[in-house]
């Protein structure tokens, strides 16, 4: 038989290839629906940062397309995430910009363009597998702290008051919350429990009914009519009509906006990446995360120059794309038209939407952020992991949702070197005076002295021990610091009259060793075995 060789993606339109018209119903539809769940949502998660609307349609449209050209997943639908809109809100208000107007910050710009230059540089020196050691729990945790901070953010919105930013933090913006509830008007309470009802309700019993542009068209209806007509129901700021046109950044806050680009860039990488492989079909192309790093890239520096948020792929909007039968990125396509449509010529009518009804949308979405569900299957399975997600909630809660990335990824990462650290040897054979020990993983310098006091140990449980020998197999590269290592263990043996032997040390290694001169000399002695 002739093997064929692999089919090779092209590095445009990668989902397009191979494409057949009979998808090509499926994806419009798919497109649709998603826009009909994405746009709503995305200007909701906008006014988040307590920025305008259209910075949420913004980034339905350029992020969205870029995506579609060069991205991998063939039913993701990427604009701006809840966690990802809570980050930009932390970021912002960390360095004073707290944006009131009907303007988009050009910091906003600014901090969207430093998440795709993170990224593209991850690209460029292949980091995409180093980004997703970060674990579930610490993932879980940060979720769950993004969720109650931005729950709890809204709640004004919900009563009818002006609120904190969300950036400002789950304490103050609890604090609000307090604060709001003697003013609160009836009214716009009665709307708000409405809609929140309406779109639990809608998500339960209705999954296929896009429930946030129902809720949506019902309000602007209501609102045309008059019905709340001066019962003090606010609505959002004017809508501007047209197209995104490029702007140039900011550079007044460029060291103060680099914290929280890093955390937004890891979250919308990990975020983007468990999507695309969450909602992959057996059979298509697997999901490669340098791919995934460059198109996510692409779609943030693209898009920072269209004033959108930080992009990443969104599992809802996924949810609904993949679940409308979405079978290429050209449903992204047809989504990003709608959004175009929307944003030429029904920015009046989007002006008509109450501010309760777009801070339900972000309610209900962040809602599901608090998954117990997880929590107790943490609990369940490892309550080391739960107290880790736990531990992530509370400094997300209390010291901010950037100190908590932060965190996450430093405690993953003493997690990672504590595995590392442990020794992992066998003993395969022990007879008559000789030792044979197997090493069951590679070494590292992190893990490299604690195997040698491990050998070592072994070898004082056999007073009568004369040849140890090392079966190295597993060892296929060695750095000085592991020849070291293995010089100080073979005079510790000398020492106590046992001699040290290798065995089976694969060709690569055992190259670099002959370098020394003691390997050489062990060599020549007759202890290194084949």
């Amino acid at each position: 038989m002739t093997a064929t060789a692999p089919v090779r993606r092209s590095w445009l339109l990668p989902t397009l290839s191979g494409y057949r018209r009979t998808s090509l119903g499926p994806d419009i539809l798919a497109g649709l629906s998603a826009g009909a769940v994405v746009i709503p949502q995305a200007m909701a998660y906008a006014t988040i940062a307590n920025l305008p609307v259209q910075a949420g349609l913004y980034s339905c449209i350029v992020p969205m397309l870029v995506y579609a050209l060069l991205g991998g997943s063939r039913a993701m639908s990427v604009s701006t995430t809840s966690t990802i809109a809570t980050l930009t809100a932390t970021t912002l208000v960390s360095v004073g910009v707290v944006a009131n107007s009907n303007d988009i910050p050009s910091d906003l710009v600014t901090l969207t363009l430093l998440v795709g230059v993170i990224l593209l540089l991850a690209r460029l020196l292949r980091l995409g597998s180093l980004v997703e050691i970060i674990n579930r729990p610490t993932l879980v945790g940060i979720q769950v702290g993004v969720g109650a901070t931005v729950a709890v953010g809204q709640l004004p919105k919900l009563l009818g008051e002006s609120d904190e930013p969300t950036g400002s933090g789950f304490i103050r913006s609890l604090l609000a919350v307090v604060h709001a509830i003697p003013g609160a008007n009836v009214t716009t309470v009665v709307l708000s429990v409405c809609s929140v009802a309406a779109l639990f309700l809608v998500k339960r019993f209705l999954p296929k009914v896009p429930g946030p542009l129902l809720v949506v068209a019902v309000s602007i209806v209501l609102v045309a009519l008059g019905v709340f007509s001066g019962a003090g129901v606010k609505l959002i700021p004017a809508v501007a009509q047209g197209f995104p046109l490029p702007v140039l950044p900011s550079f007044d806050h460029v060291l103060g906006l680099l914290p929280g680009a890093f955390a937004i860039a890891v979250m919308a990488f990990l975020e983007s990446t468990a999507v695309a492989r969450g909602i992959r079909e057996p059979g298509e192309t697997a999901i490669d995360s340098n791919q995934e790093l460059l198109a996510t890239a692409a779609a943030n520096v693209i898009g920072g120059f269209y004033q959108t948020l930080p992009a990443a792929g969104g599992f809802s909007q996924s949810a609904v794309n993949k679940g409308a039968g979405a079978r290429s990125q050209l449903a992204g396509l047809v989504t990003v038209v709608l959004a175009v449509i929307v944003g030429l010529f029904l920015g009046p009518v989007l002006s008509l939407l109450p501010q309760a009804t777009l801070a339900s949308l972000v309610f209900v979405a962040v809602f599901g952020l608090i998954d117990v569900g997880a929590l107790r299957r943490l609990w369940r399975i490892s309550r080391r992991d739960f107290w880790i997600a736990m531990v992530t909630t509370a400094i997300g809660l209390t010291a901010g949702l950037l100190v908590a990335v932060a965190a996450g990824v430093v405690l993953t990462l003493i997690l990672v070197l504590a595995a590392l650290n442990k020794p992992r040897i066998g003993v395969t054979d022990a007879v008559d005076g000789d030792l044979t020990v197997t090493l069951l993983g590679p070494l590292y310098t992190a893990n490299v002295l604690s195997t040698e006091q491990a050998v070592l140990a072994l070898a004082e449980t056999m007073p009568d021990l004369r040849v140890l020998t090392l079966d190295a197999a597993r060892l296929q590269e060695v750095s000085v610091t592991i020849l070291d290592t293995f010089e100080d263990l073979d005079r510790e043996l000398a020492g106590r009259g046992v001699e040290l032997r290798f065995a089976a040390l694969p060709a690569s290694a055992r190259a670099v060793a002959e370098r020394t001169q003691w390997f050489r000399s062990l060599v020549e002695a007759g202890r290194v075995l084949s």
